[in-house]
């Protein structure tokens, strides 16, 4: 059992950390989709993409994509740069930094997925 002190002392903490909490748990949420997890993925390795090479790397339909990106880009996680008619996605620094160490896990997985 805690001692009050130290109850005092996480409750004090833990507020002191509400805002990079919220961050956080909103970042892990929307990456928390398989599709959305591996778009940024792939952004991070390709630097941008358009919404058809996407498509098209992930077996999906191009509305499908679009969706996830829009939701992505609400989050403040892509960013979008629209080149003639085509608009590229990219990684924004904050989802960069946040998801660092997801991105480095899985470019480091191995392909055996047995127990």
């Amino acid at each position: 059992m805690l001692i009050k002190k130290q109850i005092s002392s996480c409750r004090r903490r833990i507020e002191d950390l509400t805002d990079p909490i919220q961050l956080l748990s909103s970042t892990l949420s929307l990456a928390g989709s398989e599709a959305r997890l591996k778009i940024l993925f792939l952004l991070k390795e390709e630097g941008e993409l358009c919404p058809c090479d996407i498509s098209d790397i992930l077996y999906m339909s191009v509305p499908a994509i679009s969706q996830h990106l829009r939701k992505l880009k609400e989050g403040g996680l892509i960013t979008a740069k629209k080149t003639g008619q085509t608009i590229f996605y990219a990684l924004t620094p904050k989802a960069q930094k946040l998801l660092q160490r997801q991105f480095n896990f899985l470019a480091n997985a191995t392909i055996n997925t047995t127990p």
